[in-house]
């Protein structure tokens, strides 16, 4: 049985290399998967966690798939060890970082994937590129909108806002 086209939020995170391009390889790359439908602006923010590492660019992007919950985390966890992602630690420095953090209104808990992204709402680098493209989207658990997060999220002082995502030529295909 074929599944439906579902839309996704995923959130893109990159402090190592050039980090822009790797943003936007990563979308490009993304392209090949998926419908890419929205785009944030880059937001530029200090890490959380462990601090001796350099600053990380982030973004979100609404995509449209028919690859279920699962094999989208199978093909993007491949889409960054392709990019050149080595396993670190969790709040480490990375090359390229894609996290699933809403799958349509899904809710989903398992050793291998959690949705909506356990951690979001507790992230202003994460809400704040998802509320540029989706302020009125409800998180699934919560109840409350992904810009009513973003007001109350901690550390938005550290999340600054670049500019527009990079332009790239999408693929025909």
């Amino acid at each position: 049985m074929a599944l439906s086209a579902e839309t996704v939020y995923l959130g893109l995170g990159s402090n190592l290399g050039d980090r822009e391009t790797n943003l936007v390889e990563a979308v490009r790359r993304l392209g090949r998967l998926a419908a890419v439908e929205r785009l944030s602006s880059v937001y530029e923010t200090e890490p959380v966690g462990y601090q001796e590492q350099p600053p990380f660019l982030n973004a979100a992007c609404s995509v449209i798939t028919s690859f279920g919950p699962f094999q989208l985390l199978v093909l993007l966890k491949g889409l960054e060890k392709d990019m050149g992602r080595m396993p670190s630690f969790p709040g480490g420095p990375r090359l390229i970082d894609v996290d699933i953090l809403l799958y349509g209104d899904r809710v989903i808990s398992t050793p291998r994937l959690s949705v909506p992204h356990p951690r979001m709402a507790d992230r202003a680098f994460v809400l704040a590129p998802l509320a540029e493209i989706a302020p009125g989207l409800v998180h699934p658990v919560l109840g409350l909108t992904i810009k009513e997060l973003l007001d109350k999220a901690p550390g938005k002082e550290g999340v600054r806002r670049l500019g527009p995502f990079p332009i790239f030529e999408r693929e025909e295909g």
